[in-house]
């Protein structure tokens, strides 16, 4: 879809989309040297925008990247995206690269960083995702070592969940699991995953290799809220398919059931009781801190 009128925050300054362009030297594009965050801001405010900042700096921390402003002018930054733009219910990407510099992977080759912010309108998956379920499948790239690639920085180093996402739309699966090095299940592409089993939240343990989500947090806070007793552990695929209910997060889809693994149908083949009552506390967490973020 053609954005027209859509402007583009790129160090410092709202430029038209057509002309957000980066130098073809640029590290990020060059290597995959740099850290993003999506948000969703809703009625025009940004939701856990603090936490999504707080893991940005950590991201950046993580790969001796000086970020090229202070947080504060960054969340002003990306308020101003979305308000420049005049939009209410949005998707907003921030993406700071290593910037331009001589071809080599020594980062001290870059003078300074790119920061790009794109805020565009959000638009609703669709509804027979979230009445149904959808359908995942486990594939076989396994996710990233953490001596490898440590999997709490969100880089954009993206190829071990593109080879994954492949695998997945091969297969005919709304999303790909991946397991880690040892076989436990990890996370998803673009999402971490949870199970219900006998009443009980079950989701792997960061100690599986996985990003640190802000809505798995979150999820796993309205759980506890809501006395659902929850446990980070190791998981198997095997324990995933015995599952009464199962269910895949992220910052746009928030919680977002499944139904089916593969071709093995979960619990009663339909969204659980579990994953309603956490879906509506967190449409209600959203009603309740938008009001508190606006203030």
């Amino acid at each position: 879809m053609i954005l027209f009128g859509m402007l583009v925050y790129l160090n410092g300054r709202f430029v038209p989309k057509e002309k957000a362009v980066v130098s073809a030297f640029d590290h990020g594009f060059l290597y995959g040297d740099g850290i993003y965050e999506t948000m969703r801001a809703y009625q025009g405010t940004i939701f856990l925008l603090r936490k999504h900042l707080s893991r940005l700096q950590h991201s950046a921390a993580a790969i001796s990247l000086k970020l090229p402003l202070p947080i504060k002018k960054i969340d002003d930054a990306l308020n101003r995206s979305v308000h420049i733009n005049k939009l209410q219910d949005a998707y907003i990407r921030l993406h700071i690269s290593r910037g331009p510099g001589e071809i080599g992977l020594d980062p001290a080759l870059c003078s300074a960083p790119t920061m790009v912010i794109v805020a565009k309108p959000f638009h609703d998956y669709p509804a027979e995702n979230y009445s149904r379920g959808v359908r995942v499948a486990f594939v076989k790239t396994r996710r990233n070592h953490p001596l490898a690639i440590d999997p709490s920085i969100k880089s954009t180093n993206f190829l071990n969940n593109i080879q994954a996402k492949i695998e997945a739309i091969k297969a005919g699966a709304y999303e790909g699991i991946m397991l880690n090095w040892e076989g436990f299940v990890a996370e998803g592409t673009i999402s971490n995953i949870g199970m219900v089993k006998k009443g009980v939240l079950y989701t792997p343990h960061l100690k599986s290799g996985i990003l640190k989500g802000v809505t798995r947090d979150l999820v796993l806070s309205l759980a506890k809220k809501k006395h659902i007793p929850v446990k980070e552990t190791l998981l198997k695929p095997q324990d995933f398919l015995a599952a009464d209910e199962c269910f895949i997060t992220n910052t746009t889809m928030e919680i977002m059931p499944v139904t089916r693994i593969g071709r093995k149908i979960i619990g009663r083949g339909k969204p659980g009781p579990i994953t309603a009552v956490l879906s509506q506390a967190y449409t209600r967490e959203v009603g309740r801190c938008i009001p508190m973020q606006a203030s």
